[in-house]
């Protein structure tokens, strides 16, 4: 029996980077009230490439052997169903012709075109008429390429919560006329808003990955900033929070190499090797932060992105700049008073004012009473009061509030430095 296990690997990286292209690609002619039919064609065409390539018969060209097949079933698809629901305006007339049929599609999978595709869905997916919280958990799996599990860690809630959030978004492309289009003039700001949180989410999905062997997804990351990258360069979304939420991404992405040891440890950035960051990202970084300030606003974005630039900036850990770091995240606290945030405020304290008063501003923090990295957090403050016991307890209570491995080996390194 062949392994073709690489096949499989191959596989699911493609669809990562590729079935978002697609499905933004053929619902942009098939109309958004047949997603649902465009997802088929993609899934149809990945499990017709796990079968081909397992055969032996593997393209020079994968990516493009995909676009190839789907470009093809969509046109039988619209073939067989000359009277197919409602096609998207702009493409009705390619009922008319095979010739037009086979031109229209052939166009919009042309590079310059997937990418305004995908901008048109990613806008597409925070259309006013969709809630909020379906918004977001429509394009992380839809452009994301994200399953409900990963979307529901994302949020912090049920997989089946999910699952009704996208059913609710996916029945507005029905029975809404929700067109494929960048929006303009006032209706931008809220909807660049919500795509750009989207994007967020995708980049920390990666970053902390919720799955339980791996702690980080590059391909996830890469994803996020790939269609970050996209915001930025267009005309309409080329705004102060694009470019601040991209410095956070450079930022962040430049540690990623660092992050792990050889043999998967997790490296917390107290002891990561600081030659291994990547500097032309931290550059890149530097640049889209400076792109970000004019004109001038203060996003989420922007604070976090300048915290994330003070640490990649700074030469070791001791000499990091945590008063300011302390101070960017009282304001961000200020915009955003959420758990998360006041957790990582209390942590900077620690370290910036002391271990006793940020044990204080932990404790103050409700929400967070089952959070891993709060429990860790509590206990790492205790270790360094030299409360041992309390520190093993909390410890303790990290390992079990978590299923990622990795995190669970960190955190019994930790029980074992109380012990030594």
């Amino acid at each position: 029996m062949p392994d073709n296990s690489h096949i499989d690997s191959l596989v699911e990286h493609l669809f990562r980077h590729e079935s978002g292209k697609m499905v933004a690609v053929l619902s942009r002619i098939l109309g958004l009230q047949n997603l649902e039919a465009a997802q088929d064609i993609v899934q149809d065409t990945l499990i017709k490439a796990l079968h081909t390539w397992k055969s032996g018969n593997l393209p020079d060209n994968p990516a493009g052997w995909l676009y190839k097949t789907a470009k093809n079933k969509a046109i039988d698809l619209v073939r067989r169903e000359h009277t197919f629901q409602k096609l998207a305006p702009d493409y009705a007339y390619i009922l008319n012709s095979d010739f037009a049929l086979s031109s229209a599609f052939h166009k919009v999978f042309m590079e310059d075109e997937i990418g305004d595709s995908q901008l048109r869905m990613i806008f597409a997916c925070c259309h006013p008429e969709i809630p909020i919280e379906s918004q977001v958990a429509l394009t992380l799996r839809t452009l994301g390429g994200l399953s409900t599990s990963e979307i529901a860690s994302a949020f912090l809630t049920s997989e089946d919560t999910i699952t009704k959030r996208i059913y609710r978004a996916k029945e507005k492309f029905k029975t809404e006329d929700i067109q494929m289009s960048v929006p303009q003039g006032e209706a931008l700001p809220k909807r660049l808003e919500a795509v750009l949180k989207s994007l967020y989410l995708l980049f920390r999905e990666g970053y902390h990955s919720s799955h339980p062997d791996q702690l980080i997804r590059e391909d996830l990351c890469q994803e996020a900033m790939r269609l970050c990258f996209i915001l930025t360069e267009h005309t309409l979304t080329s705004k102060p929070s694009s470019h601040a939420l991209m410095a956070l991404m450079c930022f962040q992405a430049s540690r990623l190499k660092a992050r792990l040891d050889d043999n998967g440890h997790i490296v917390l950035i107290r002891y990561q090797d600081r030659s291994k960051w990547y500097q032309p990202l931290i550059n890149k970084g530097f640049q889209y932060l400076e792109r970000a300030s004019e004109p001038f606003e203060i996003s989420t974005y922007h604070l976090e992105a300048l915290i994330a630039s003070l640490h990649a900036s700074a030469k070791s850990f001791e000499t990091t700049e945590w008063k300011m770091i302390y101070e960017f995240y009282a304001m961000l606290h200020k915009l955003e008073p959420n758990p998360i945030v006041a957790m990582n405020k209390a942590i900077a304290a620690a370290y910036a004012i002391g271990f006793e008063h940020a044990l204080k501003e932990l404790k103050e923090i409700s929400g967070l009473e089952n959070h891993p990295a709060y429990l860790a957090s509590l206990g790492e403050i205790y270790f360094e009061l030299g409360e041992m016991e309390l520190a093993k307890v909390k410890f303790q209570s990290a390992v079990e509030s978590t299923d990622s491995e990795p995190v669970k080996e960190l955190f019994r390194s930790k029980i074992q430095n109380c012990q030594a």
